[in-house]
């Protein structure tokens, strides 16, 4: 079994996280993107995105207790759109994006919920890429 060497000069947890700019931080990002958005959706899932005027992608949650009662189901639902969000952020347009769900979402396991989501932002990559040409 080979070890690992772990020192001050690896990456730590931190290196890992969503940045603070990734993010929709206030209630007028919200309604930025509210107020006009292209709206992308299955089943599960309604993702709401706005072109913004940044260079780069930013995630906003909206998980709401109408759609999963249980903090855990919410909380389960936040951790794999933030997990999918930071490892797709290089592939996305410069855009903010709201993630709503629906009911049915509690419903899916791990896998399948990641492969929505994947569906979500490539459905997104299309649309965006086609108003830039």
């Amino acid at each position: 079994m080979e070890k690992v060497d772990v020192n001050k000069n690896s990456l730590s947890s931190k290196d890992f996280r969503l940045q603070g700019k990734l993010k929709l931080l206030t209630a007028d990002n919200y309604s930025f993107v509210f107020d006009k958005a292209e709206r992308f959706g299955n089943y599960s899932f309604t993702v709401l995105a706005r072109t913004n005027n940044l260079t780069h992608p930013r995630l906003g949650l909206a998980i709401s207790k109408k759609c999963a009662k249980r903090a855990v189901d919410r909380n389960r639902i936040k951790r794999l759109f933030r997990e999918s969000f930071r490892i797709n952020q290089h592939k996305l347009p410069s855009v903010d994006i709201i993630a709503m769900c629906k009911p049915s979402a509690i419903k899916l396991s791990n896998h399948e919920m990641h492969k929505q989501i994947e569906k979500q932002w490539h459905f997104m990559r299309k649309k965006f890429a086609s108003r830039s040409d």
